[in-house]
């Protein structure tokens, strides 16, 4: 830090407490001004967490996108970076298309942090500093993953949109963990039918298994109406 300057305020939204201890202690000593919001309130929501961040008025705020029982991260990254926050989102895994739309909706920049915690100190000297948190070519290609990602969902969803009531039901069952048996038994219809319907279903989704097919509805977070079918039968 700039000797006279005033230091940098900075908020950290992690719920694995030693890592947050860790990087609070580091960026301490580098003469930020370092507040931890608690995540351990069984009262604590997103909205909660939101409040108490801003309240903090910080610069910067690094934020896990895992919040565990209080919700995906990933919701707070917009708002945050609408009030005029530098946030920087920690996540130890994902997809790069997850950390492109962390930077679409404004994030400066995404940090693993299975990598070394001087990458989380480096992200925060480079916004400290007035410099660009990561490189321009590298959070396009993250923002373009993003976009394709969306784009993907958005013709699953489609090609969902396109079963019928009964392929839905099944789908839904097999998304439950039933097996053929268990829909055809329930359904009073034989096995060789319950199968027909799921090819149908694979062939109408464009995957080649069950798992497959039950992996690309949980994907785009798809859900069958009516009743669960564990608690249904």
């Amino acid at each position: 830090m700039t000797p006279g300057a005033r230091p940098t305020r900075l908020t950290i939204v992690e719920d694995h407490v030693l890592f947050a201890e860790s990087v609070a202690t580091n960026l301490a000593a580098e003469g930020y001004l370092v507040k931890r919001i608690n995540l351990a309130d069984s009262r604590a929501t997103l909205a909660s967490v939101l409040a108490s961040v801003l309240r903090s008025v910080p610069r910067v705020v690094l934020l896990d996108l895992d919040l565990g029982r209080i919700g995906d991260g990933i919701r707070l990254v917009s708002p945050l970076a609408g009030s005029g926050v530098s946030v920087v989102v920690l996540t130890d895994g994902l997809s790069r298309g997850t950390w492109g739309e962390c930077l679409r909706r404004g994030a400066k920049a995404v940090v693993p942090t299975t990598g070394c915690l001087e990458d989380v100190l480096a992200a925060v000297g480079r916004i400290r500093d007035g410099l660009p948190a990561m490189p321009a070519a590298e959070r396009a290609e993250l923002v373009q993953a993003a976009l394709h990602d969306r784009e993907e969902c958005r013709a699953l969803r489609a090609r969902l949109a396109r079963l019928t009531p009964r392929e839905t039901e099944i789908l839904g069952a097999l998304m439950d963990g039933a097996q053929v048996r268990d829909i055809a038994r329930r359904c009073v219809v034989s096995e060789a039918t319950v199968r027909t319907q799921v090819k149908s279903i694979l062939a109408k989704l464009e995957v080649r298994s069950q798992v497959a097919a039950v992996g690309a509805a949980s994907r785009v977070g798809w859900h069958p109406p009516g009743a669960d079918w564990n608690r249904a039968s």
